[in-house]
């Protein structure tokens, strides 16, 4: 039997004269109320607060970077319990955690281990590690564990002191899990971020029924520019009287366009005619960023730019599968000059605020940072998908801090679907954090009162003022 024990110094320096300083700065924040703003768990739990089912539709099937990792290592979808479309399941949960069990070696070293350890030992109090030997035993003590009142999804919810948490739905959602939440009495703060990419992306795939649905939805004609705009903030008023207070665009590339008038009716008459050019979607969605950014200084909504990923690079496996099966792929981004057309247009104005992410770390000290540094419009989002590991925020904050400082950052968001591993990642975060700013301390470039008030503001007020939460 192999024993699950966290260590209390892990993720804190070897050195110690600075593990101890991580360690008094980490005491202050480890308490902290989780902030939440970006992130994809489904509302339904929140609105039903139904018992979830048990562990591998819990912590498996909906987990990318697990799927990804046992995927590279020749398991078949089907085995982690993933259901091809149209089919029925072809293994049982109990024989995809199996399968997980027997391969969790895979991810010594990796954030997920570090997730994952997190959840087994303080969520569910596991106190042998999860291999073949240990698979069934894991399956039935958190299943069992599932079934009581206490691990309800509102329940865990307070458990793991989230002050609020954000969803993301597309303008095509009517939000009615959102509307029971708030008619449910229930003292949880869950609201949802307008993710427009369905009806905006012209390569997005049903792009045309989507804008059918949307005329549908709020009787506007979105086969018209003036009544697609009107659509736009129809639903962004709606999403706002649901609590949204972001907007989330998942580009493929930084390109912004500022288009004139007519020529932006030009265009979005053939984007949504019957024949579609790879370079008109690009200045479509370039254009309709610029957009979206003026909107957003109308009403207010903070706007979340990620771009950067090759979506679905495994064309037989989302053609089998579809969407978040750990397919997505980062790429080289640019965004001095992509970002141009927008920050010259309404980079200087203090209504608009823009959070940029990015899946391509080569362009944090070259590009993000300094414009970050400059642009009051502009913050940078923290290292996340594929970056939010330790190394990662390690990286970012060496690369960002000397050029943008800590305080055009957002500070860290979890954008997750796995909700158990949300504390395990602020946790993560935390942590990075405090051994950062402990060197600083050690090496004399800053005090440790400034260090303590940095370790709040990092891991609490940053994302809190940011999202205007």
């Amino acid at each position: 039997m192999n024993p699950l024990n966290l260590h209390p110094d892990r993720l804190f320096p070897a050195d110690a004269t600075t593990r101890d300083i991580a360690r008094t700065l980490y005491a202050q924040v480890a308490n902290l109320p989780i902030i939440s703003p970006h992130g994809h768990t489904d509302p339904q739990w929140f609105a039903d607060d139904q018992p979830f089912t048990n562990a591998a539709e819990l912590l498996l099937i909906p987990d990318h970077y697990v799927l990804r990792m046992l995927f590279s290592q020749g398991v078949p979808m089907e085995q982690m319990g993933v259901t091809p479309r149209g089919e029925q399941p072809q293994v049982t949960p109990r024989e995809a955690w199996r399968t997980f069990a027997a391969q969790y070696h895979l991810f010594r070293g990796t954030p997920s281990r570090l997730w994952l350890d997190w959840v087994f030992a303080e969520v569910f109090g596991m106190q042998q590690r999860l291999d073949p030997t240990s698979a069934d035993a894991y399956f039935d003590a958190i299943g069992e564990q599932l079934a009581q009142d206490q691990f309800r999804p509102r329940a865990l919810f307070d458990r793991f002191g989230i002050e609020v948490i954000a969803t993301t739905e597309s303008p095509l959602d009517p939000l009615d899990h959102h509307r029971k939440i708030a008619a449910s009495g229930w003292s949880g703060r869950v609201i949802t971020a307008y993710r427009p990419d369905p009806v905006i992306d012209p390569e997005f795939e049903g792009f045309r029924a989507n804008l059918r649905r949307l005329s549908d939805l709020t009787g506007e004609d979105c086969f018209a520019y003036d009544g697609y705009l009107a659509a736009h903030r129809n639903r962004r008023a709606y999403f706002a009287a649901m609590g949204a207070t972001s907007t989330d665009h998942g580009h493929p590339t930084a390109a912004t366009a500022d288009l004139s008038d007519a020529e932006a009716r030009a265009l979005f008459d053939r984007v949504t005619g019957d024949s579609l050019s790879a370079a008109d979607a690009e200045l479509f969605r370039a254009h309709m960023l610029t957009v979206m950014a003026g909107m957003s200084i109308e009403d207010g909504l903070v706007m979340q730019i990620h771009p950067g990923s090759f979506r679905n690079h495994n064309p037989a496996l989302f053609g089998r599968f579809g969407r978040d099966k750990g397919a997505d792929i980062p790429v080289q981004t640019e965004y001095v000059r992509a970002l141009r057309p927008l920050l010259s247009k309404y980079g200087n104005d203090p209504r608009l605020s823009v959070i940029v992410f990015t899946l391509d770390e080569t362009s944090y000290s070259r590009e993000l940072a300094p414009l970050a540094g400059h642009y009051p419009a502009l913050k940078l989002g923290p290292a996340w998908w594929f970056h939010d590991s330790p190394e990662g925020m390690r990286r970012f904050r060496e690369q960002v801090t000397e050029t943008a400082g800590f305080y055009n950052t957002v500070g860290f968001n979890d954008d997750t679907r796995a909700f158990l591993s949300i504390p395990a990642r602020h946790d993560v975060a935390r942590r990075v954090d405090c051994a950062f700013l402990a060197r600083l301390v050690a090496e004399h470039r800053m005090e440790d009162w400034e260090a303590a008030e940095l370790a709040q503001d990092l891991s609490y007020s940053l994302a809190k003022a940011a999202y205007k939460l």
